[in-house]
């Protein structure tokens, strides 16, 4: 199973940018305790491809590793060379998405308008991220999923255990959280159970939620 089977199943993504290399491992361990199931390095976090490498090797079959923040074809090139198993962008590049296909690997790429939302689509993407979300709201997306529900749409960008029921609500197939999953701070005192407990909450939180998505993924 790729990426979008697995956010099918799971519908959360975890986003780890600018943490250092020695606290990837402890921090994913913490994060699958709870419950996670994919994790995104983005790429401009310093030493993302060794990271990258670490946790494919470390958490095959129990974590899906992708790269995040892909912008071109040179990142995706980086990212592949890595590992990754699967590319994550805030933007939407053609040349990604059909790099990524040709190698059989699941892109989601970064949308806003319904423009892009099509054109994502058609370039080969099965699925888009909406970002950032939390400036557009819960009503963009809903709006959004009227002439367009047949491609799902994940909603990334400062998305939180209290407000990701709205998402869902407007039609989210999933949701992409970084730094109120993933607390830096806690990770730099060693307090990865923190991350743990973070990872229960949304997890526990999702499962409650209502999901209504697209079939087509």
């Amino acid at each position: 199973m790729g990426f979008y089977d697995w956010m099918k199943e799971h519908r959360l993504v975890g986003i780890v940018r600018g943490i250092d290399r020695s606290s990837i491992i402890p921090a994913a361990e913490a994060l699958h305790s709870g419950g996670l199931r994919l994790l995104e390095v983005t790429m401009n976090t310093p030493g993302a491809t060794d990271m990258i490498s670490d946790l494919v090797k470390s958490f095959n079959g129990k974590l899906l590793i992708g790269a995040g923040t892909v912008l071109n074809k040179k990142i995706a090139e980086e990212a592949y060379a890595a590992g990754a198993q699967y590319f994550i962008t805030p933007n939407l590049d053609e040349e990604v998405i059909q790099f990524a296909l040709e190698r059989g690997i699941d892109v989601m790429p970064g949308v806003m308008t319904p423009t892009e939302v099509v054109r994502a689509h058609n370039a080969g993407a099965k699925m888009v991220k909406v970002f950032p979300i939390c400036s557009l709201g819960s009503n963009y997306l809903k709006e959004l999923q009227g002439p367009l529900a047949h491609i799902p749409m994940v909603a990334v960008g400062e998305v939180s255990v209290e407000n990701l029921g709205s998402f869902f609500k407007a039609g989210a197939a999933g949701v992409g959280v970084g730094s109120s999953l993933i607390n830096k701070e806690a990770i730099r005192h060693g307090n990865f159970e923190v991350l743990t407990q973070s990872a229960e909450a949304f997890v526990r939180t999702i499962e409650g939620c209502d999901i209504h998505v697209s079939s087509q993924v």
